[in-house]
């Protein structure tokens, strides 16, 4: 549990203005009776398993964010309709972050290839979130950053576009800003859960065991959040 109390008052403010931008975000969806997975799916067809939403993920060109929406097959979804990967691509990352130094690191050809995943966030099937989660190497595709790095590229992510939806781009920038300290301490918690498996699991790549998919979540309610982090600024 984070102790919201225990964070410095700029922090706090920026966590304060974000979960305002989360609920006016919300505010203009519900005017149209919209909701944030709605946005991302609209205009695409049958929704389908697997599938990334919008076709071809959201790019950033200027800050490198990106992310895509997708579902499993319902038996695997754990009650939730889908959810949102969000990453950072190299051109975005702070000075000095490098991938993590694994024996089976291979450098992608491109210069811009070498993405981290960030955070999770499941939805509902009314599109609001409910839990954030890391995941292990393999279920992305990424490529490995300790969570020191990690934990440094969280500012850079900010999806400065109109498409597919300026209310869920501002949403998704902002969940992050929200739920900063939350998401430190599960990339960090990531990075344990995946050392603690090696070390229990001598004959495997930890890092591609499909044994090993989630690797650290938290559930989450925004409105609690928003309270929680209004309370810790006017005491602070």
């Amino acid at each position: 549990m984070v102790e919201l109390r225990e964070l410095p008052r700029e922090r706090l403010e920026d966590m304060a203005a974000a979960g305002a931008e989360i609920m006016e975000c919300y505010r203009l969806l519900r005017k149209s009776q919209d909701n944030v997975v709605g946005e991302v799916l609209r205009g695409h067809g049958d929704f389908y398993e697997w599938d990334h939403y919008p076709p071809g993920d959201v790019y950033d060109n200027e800050t490198h964010s990106q992310y895509y929406y997708h579902a499993h097959p319902a038996e695997l979804r754990g009650g939730e309709h889908g959810h949102f990967h969000t990453f950072l691509r190299p051109k975005g990352m702070p000075e000095g972050v490098a991938p993590a130094k694994l024996p089976d690191h291979t450098p992608p050809l491109g210069d811009n290839d070498a993405l981290s995943h960030l955070i999770g966030i499941s939805m509902d099937p009314h599109g609001y979130p409910v839990r954030l989660f890391t995941a292990n190497r393999w279920v992305t595709g990424e490529v490995w950053y300790d969570a020191d790095d990690v934990i440094m590229m969280l500012d850079r992510f900010d999806m400065d576009l109109a498409y597919p939806s300026l209310p869920v781009n501002t949403w998704i920038t902002a969940m992050l800003r929200l739920y900063r300290p939350e998401i430190e301490q599960l990339v960090r918690s990531r990075d344990n859960a995946v050392a603690d498996w090696q070390a229990g699991h001598h004959d495997v790549n930890a890092y591609e065991d499909r044994e090993l998919e989630i690797t650290s979540y938290v559930d989450i309610a925004v409105d609690t959040q928003i309270n929680a982090v209004l309370k810790a600024l006017n005491a602070a």
